[in-house]
């Protein structure tokens, strides 16, 4: 089974708060309760549908990590890549990108991106940024 966004969100926030000196436990729970930033993007790209993938998988790869395998689903059309990328001041706000490559016609593939990134006092809105950006390199 697949983690949330909001469980990648929570444990990233969390392992963070560890890496400072402070408890995950409770930044993971002050984690849970924080609002999400999400913006999602639709994009064609003129790519063959494997092509795509690997031009999808290179971008997404290239500004974050993996945080689980590329999921391919029945008849082969869609394949689902999540990563997570550190954005915000100092890149320390972590966003979770979903992006669904569907086939979309012989010579062009469809590309929903949408990312999702927790909501402090201060608003960054990581998520609609990072969105913009990734969406940028794609369309190159």
């Amino acid at each position: 089974m697949d983690p949330s966004e909001d469980e990648i969100l929570t444990g990233e926030i969390a392992a963070l708060g560890t890496a400072v000196g402070a408890s995950g436990r409770l930044t993971g729970g002050v984690a849970k309760r924080l609002k999400k930033n999400v913006h999602e993007i639709d994009l064609a790209i003129p790519l063959p549908f494997d092509d795509a993938v690997k031009r999808v998988a290179d971008v997404l790869g290239g500004a974050g990590r993996a945080v689980e395998p590329v999921r391919v689903e029945p008849g082969g059309d869609r394949w689902t890549i999540r990563v997570v990328v550190g954005a915000g001041v100092g890149g320390m706000n972590p966003v979770v990108v979903t992006a669904l490559v569907t086939r979309d016609g012989e010579d062009g593939s469809a590309v929903g991106l949408r990312a999702a990134a927790k909501e402090g006092l201060i608003k960054q809105r990581a998520g609609e940024k990072t969105a913009v950006r990734l969406a940028a390199l794609l369309s190159e």
